[in-house]
Parts: structure tokens; sequence; C-alpha cells
């Protein structure tokens, strides 16, 4: 390993870990919480490994001051969670479920007693079932009752919080749901998918403008799961096929949320998704553009990207592929996704490469005009138990460390980048791999709901209380 200088951090940065209501809480059928498309999507057979569920998770819920003892233990300055739509409006509109709303009390005031800065995320993927059987993200009426849900909930809450992201990845909800299938309610239709894309970011300026006439003055922002598209070879097919994926997965939420349209070149080539485009409106534009106060990014890995027919000649440079097959999302903008032979990839299959990060933070820096936060990174490990009953994840200190190490080289180019939130703060849910892939800093055994500190946890505490990284060898 090459030799690693020690880093710091500017002054007054925010160091924190994440989760999402439906992978941590469990309590699922209690206290009047309301299904979500979540719940319904588990049990459809063949959806999630194994068959699990969200019944349990963490057990989160019931944990909870267990779970604030640990985060001060850790050392955190910040609590990235998310509130479930379904445990405040078990309907997804309607009488508010008033035993929700206190538990999401208690743990704000928890964290703040523990001087932790909660950051609460309004919408990480449940969404009320009643609301996904009328047609959920398919509706613009959906939209609406997150603007009453997001009024709700900053009454309740919005004296005492630190920060307010509206929605977590709305291209997994969009894409990932409505095109993909993999992802609740598991449909695949590239117009429902558009159609879907367009109400959630009415959704987030529903929220905005709700989270501005409430009490408190916390910042509001988004978290997307932007990515940093390379094309595989300089040859123009290649370029081409990289800018559609980039037009999809980055301008097509970066160009309505700061330019306040969509980009020209994928209005043109989604023209045939119908009812994609049919559902804008007049006045939508200006209102998803809206001022924020920051951008949360969500970063994992890269994306290379070839012309399906540029296949042969990729692995030729030393990337393997698969052509996309006719009628999936690759077939749609005609590309391939591509990886390194022989590179290093996570529990996931998922390419390392911290590079990625520095390169997609500095774009931001010099595109978007707010403050940006890493809400989510981190790798999922082959964790296990040792005989003394310690977790020692080194592969996972080598993850953090290099993509810490990136984002301050971003700061040093000039993104104006304030906190960064490692994914996850224990093992959890993780939607259709169920509970067989574990991103946490904290080892959750699942049939006790025991919490173990792995090695990668008391490392993250020590970057934290120096505000920075050691060197390493």
């Amino acid at each position: 390993m090459t030799e690693q200088e020690p880093i710091s951090f500017p002054d007054g940065f925010l160091w924190g870990t994440a989760t999402a209501s439906f992978q941590v809480e469990g309590a699922a059928h209690e206290d009047g919480r309301g299904q979500s498309i979540w719940d319904r999507f588990c049990r459809e057979p063949g959806r999630v490994l194994h068959g699990d569920t969200g019944d349990v998770a963490c057990d989160h819920y019931h944990r909870m001051e267990a779970d604030l003892e640990l985060m001060s233990e850790l050392g955190l300055r910040a609590y990235r969670f998310s509130i479930a739509w379904p445990r405040v409006l078990p309907e997804g509109r309607g009488a508010v479920n008033q035993a929700g709303l206190d538990f999401y009390r208690r743990l704000v005031d928890g964290l703040r007693a523990r001087d932790i800065l909660p950051v609460a995320t309004l919408y990480h993927w449940d969404l009320p079932d009643t609301l996904g059987q009328a047609g959920g993200w398919l509706q613009r009426d959906t939209a609406e009752a997150f603007g009453d849900y997001t009024a709700a909930v900053v009454e309740a809450l919005g004296e005492g919080m630190g920060m307010w992201i509206t929605l977590n990845e709305p291209w997994c909800s969009a894409w990932l749901g409505y095109a993909i299938g993999v992802h609740a309610p598991g449909r695949t239709d590239m117009g429902e998918a558009l159609a879907a894309h367009h109400h959630l970011l009415l959704a987030h300026a529903r929220a905005v403008a709700a989270l501005r006439s409430g009490p408190g003055n916390a910042p509001v922002g988004i978290t997307l799961n932007l990515g940093a598209v390379r094309a595989a070879s300089d040859h123009p097919d290649d370029l081409a096929a990289a800018r559609r994926i980039d037009g999809n997965h980055n301008r097509i939420f970066l160009d309505p949320l700061f330019a306040g349209h969509y980009p020209d070149d994928m209005v043109e080539w989604m023209g045939d998704w119908r009812p994609g485009l049919s559902v804008i409106s007049e006045g939508d534009a200006a209102a998803i553009a809206a001022p924020i106060d920051f951008l949360g990014v969500n970063y994992y890995s890269p994306a290379t990207v070839a012309a399906p027919e540029r296949a042969l000649a990729s692995a030729a440079e030393g990337l393997v592929g698969l052509a996309p097959e006719p009628g999936t999302f690759g077939d749609a903008y005609r590309a391939t996704m591509l990886s390194r032979l022989g590179a290093p990839t996570t529990a996931m299959g998922w390419e390392i490469d911290s590079s990625g990060l520095q390169e997609l933070l500095t774009r931001l820096g010099a595109e978007v005009p707010v403050p940006l936060y890493v809400t989510e990174n981190g790798a999922a490990c082959e964790d296990y138990r040792n005989c003394d009953g310690e977790v020692v994840d080194t592969e996972r200190i080598d993850y953090l460390d290099a993509h810490l190490r990136a984002a301050r080289a971003a700061i040093d180019a000039g993104a104006d980048l304030r906190g960064y939130f490692a994914w996850s703060l224990m093992d959890n849910f993780e939607w259709s791999y169920g509970y067989s892939k574990r991103f946490g800093l904290v080892y959750v055994d699942y049939p006790t709901g025991e919490r173990v500190p792995k090695a990668s946890a008391r490392w993250y505490k020590e970057v934290i209380g120096r505000n920075g990284l050691a060197g390493r060898s």
C-alpha cells in the first residue's frame, strides 16, 4: 500500500452516520403504523432474498435508547435517519398517528441531549401502501399528499431539527421501482418510471414549501445518488452512451433542481415514453427549482459505460461487461455498464474506486450553487465475528479511508463539502438483498439484536475525534 500522509478536514466539518426507517426500525405492526409498499413487496414471492421482511429489522423502535447511547459512545456529531410516512400517517393522509410522531420526538430529543445533530429524511422509499395501491408515484396526488405529510411532521418536529432532507435517492424510487422492477412496487415500464420521476421531484417541491412555512429554520436539501459516469473510450459511440447514462442518472435531477428544466437531449431521447412526459404541468418547473440550502450526495461506485456494439473493443482494453438484453434499462439507453477486469469489489459486487467520489464532488462543486454533504458512503463486506467475538473489518476501513481522502482532495479542488455520513450506523435490511449484506459500522446479531461495534466503528470514532485521518503505510 502506498504511504498516506495524515490529513485534516475544515473546522466544523460534520461527521455522522445514516440509517433508514424501514431498514432498522421494525415494529411494523405496532402503535398504529400503517403498511408500506415495501411491506407488501417483501411478501410477494421471489422479490426479496430468503423472503426477508422489515417486520423486525434491527428492532431500533424498541432499542432506541440503547442505540442513542451507542451513537454517543462512537462520538457522532450527527445522525441521519428517516421518518416512516406510514408511521405518521398510516393511510398516507388524514388523521395523524400521534404515537408515531412521539417516537420521532423522543429520537430528536435524545439526539439533542447527547449533542448529536438530528438530520431527518422525510422519504426513504416506504410509501404508505394505501397510496401505493391508488397508483403510487404515477399519480400527481401522491406528491400533494407528501406535502401534507411534510407539513404535519415539521409542525411536530421543526423546532428541534438540525437539517431536513426531502427525498433519499428518488432515482431508485422511480427507476428501480418502475422501470427495472427490483424495488417496490416492482413495475417495469419506462414511461411509468419517467412519470414517477417527475412526481417525486414535484413531491420534493411540495415538501420544500411546507418546510419553509413551518416552525424552525433548519436547512433544507435533497439527497441524490449521483454517479461519476465515464466513457469506456474516446470513441464517439462510447461518449454518446455515457452521455445518455449521465443524463438519466445525474442531469435529469440536477437540471430541473438548479436550472429549472429537464435536459433537452434527454427529453428528446425519452419522447416516446408515455405517460412520462404528459404528466408535466405548467408551473412545475418553477416549483421544483425553488432554492434549497444544500445537496446530499450518495456515492458507492463509479460507472464505466460503452455502446453495446463496442463491447468487444472494451474487453480488449481490460473492461468487462455484458451487452444489454432487449427490453432492459440498458437496452433503452443503448448502453453497456462495464467494470475493470480484476478490480477490487465490495460484497455487493460494486467496483471500489475512490477517485470517482473526488471526480463527482469536484464536478458538483463547479456546477451546483449550494454546499454539499456526502450523505451516504460505505461498503458491504463479508463480516463475521471471530473467536473473540469481534468483527475485524479492515476492508471497510480501507474503503472509508480512501474515500475520505478523495473527499478531502475534492475540497482542495474547490468543492464546498461540509460533512460526511458513513453508511451505515449498523447492519440492516438491505432491500431486495434482505439481511444478506452488511454495511454497518456496528454488527447486528439478528437473532438476538445484539450490537457489536466493529473495528471500523472504533476507527471512525478516532477520525471524528481528530477531525481527519491518521497517516497509513
